[in-house]
């Protein structure tokens, strides 16, 4: 069921719940909205699936760059559980939203059932960071979502194998179309937001991570990522040996969360949770 709720500063924050079981929040990446697990869906059956749409993402208000920040975020998701009368959902972050999942563990572990990340840890390497800077915040030059599909796998190295189809569905995520060509479905000013913290000094997020434990805690990468390294996967594991682990092949950042080993560890995961 699709709703609206009020954040503590009174935004107008879009989500939708619907399903029944084990409550699991999804938690989108930077620029996507809820629409961003529809590909998972299927993996979830069985739960009780709540997303949302950040402040100046989707159907959410806009709130200005200063508001466009991982700990306002996870506010927000806190904001949204108490709105649902829910004590305790797990987690499931892609992106930006496993680094507000971690931060959950941190500052709010008590509302935790479990955490599972898609393709983001406690380090996050700079080219990725680097290739996300390039695109933020600009309209792209394609002027139909139907143009946008068809350059979408020339322009997703890693990504094989994907069909057209899927890619039509991904552009229609990502942007809407206008009669001035394609819009964004988010606030430009997130660039903004993103920049300043871009240039400011990398944060050490492990303790993040170490505030996992207790937690059934599982991670999908894309075995092609470049915002995920092998070695930061290794140190996740030494940390937590009973993480539920999977390398996705044919994936680069991010995978859809369809994909047969995606699906395996979600599967694994919330079994843990039951």
């Amino acid at each position: 069921m699709p709703g609206v709720f009020a954040a503590t500063d009174g935004a107008r924050l879009a989500y939708r719940d619907q399903g029944d079981g084990l409550p699991v929040l999804c938690l989108a990446g930077l620029t996507r909205t809820m629409a961003d697990f529809d590909d998972a869906l299927p993996a979830l059956a069985g739960c009780r699936v709540i997303r949302m749409d950040y402040r100046g993402r989707g159907d959410s208000a806009w709130t200005g760059a200063a508001s466009y920040s991982v700990p306002q975020e996870a506010a927000d998701a806190l904001a949204l559980l108490d709105h649902l009368g829910l004590a305790q959902a797990a987690v499931l972050g892609t992106s930006r939203g496993g680094l507000i999942g971690m931060v959950l563990a941190a500052t709010a572990r008590h509302r935790l059932l479990g955490l599972c990340l898609n393709d983001v840890g406690p380090e996050i390497n700079r080219p990725g960071l680097d290739r996300i800077k390039d695109y933020l915040g600009r309209r792209p030059a394609a002027k139909t979502l139907a143009e946008m599909a068809e350059r979408l796998p020339a322009t997703s190295p890693g990504f094989d194998g994907v069909p057209a189809v899927q890619w039509a569905a991904f552009a229609a995520r990502l942007y809407r179309e206008s009669d001035r060509g394609l819009e964004l479905r988010y606030d430009p000013a997130l660039r903004e937001a993103f920049l300043a913290a871009f240039d400011g000094p990398p944060a050490d997020l492990w303790p993040l991570w170490a505030a996992t434990a207790g937690l059934p805690v599982a991670l999908i990468r894309g075995a092609n990522s470049d915002l995920l390294s092998p070695g930061t996967v290794a140190r996740m594991q030494a940390m937590r040996p009973d993480l539920i682990f999977a390398d996705v092949p044919g994936r680069a950042h991010v995978p859809f969360l369809d994909e047969p080993a995606a699906v395996a560890v979600l599967q694994r995961w919330l079994e843990a949770m039951r």
